[in-house]
């Protein structure tokens, strides 16, 4: 009996430890989901702050846009003012080139009459200084045609003049060359007569020298009475 009564206020021990960690967990999950609730809460604001601060910042990014495109829109219309006096400058300068172009066409065309003109004059003096050199080279050929024919007979007779004149130093280097021929004769006669009179001199000399050369011997030396006789002979006998 009393095994029985320990195991039942055993059995009602567990059940109350049960009843105790159920009641724990679902007071933690009731918790838990709370606290979800709260962070998914503050995550939609987070979220609606971060999304407002976008919109914020795309607005502020659109506003510098639309004040660039603004300033942008000033500039060009700015620039389109300065362009529109430009044209309207250029149009002014271009009128006024026009003008002046209209002007140098109505001088250009009273400067073409004018050529035109003096083009005719000139074609008439061309003609007429054509003619004029038609006559002057018909009379230059007349005058080269004369003196070409005065020129012809002066050549022929220069050149008579020249047969003549070498005929005539023909005949004259002839006298010369026989006159050099007939003095180197005679020169050469009196050259060989000359060395033949040296020569004879020469022989002379010797024969003088000999014989005073005898007579020295004849003193210097006693007489042996074979002056008279030749070695030379009496050896050849």
């Amino acid at each position: 009996m009393a095994h029985k009564k320990r195991k039942k206020t055993k059995t009602k021990k567990n059940n109350l430890g049960i009843a105790k960690i159920v009641s724990s967990a679902f007071s933690n999950y009731k918790k838990n989901k709370e606290l979800n609730k709260i962070k998914a809460i503050k995550l939609q604001k987070l979220e609606e702050k971060n999304s407002i601060l976008k919109e914020r910042k795309e607005l502020k990014i659109w506003e510098e846009r639309l004040v660039k495109e603004s300033n942008k829109i000033k500039l060009n219309e700015e620039e389109l003012i300065h362009k529109e006096k430009e044209l309207k400058l250029r149009e002014e300068k271009q009128k006024i080139e026009v003008d002046r172009l209209i002007k140098k066409d109505e001088d250009l065309i009273t400067y073409v009459k004018e050529l035109r003109e003096k083009e005719k004059k000139l074609k008439l003096r061309e003609e007429e200084q054509n003619r004029k050199d038609i006559d002057l080279k018909v009379r230059e050929e007349d005058q080269k045609q004369k003196e070409l024919k005065e020129q012809r007979r002066k050549n022929r007779e220069q050149k008579v003049l020249k047969e003549e004149e070498d005929k005539k130093k023909a005949q004259e280097y002839l006298k010369i060359k026989e006159w050099e021929e007939k003095f180197d004769r005679e020169q050469k006669l009196k050259e060989q007569e000359e060395i033949r009179r040296e020569q004879r001199l020469i022989q002379k000399e010797m024969e003088k020298k000999s014989r005073f050369e005898d007579i020295e011997a004849k003193k210097n030396n006693p007489s042996t009475g074979l002056e008279g006789f030749d070695v030379n002979k009496s050896k050849e006998n």
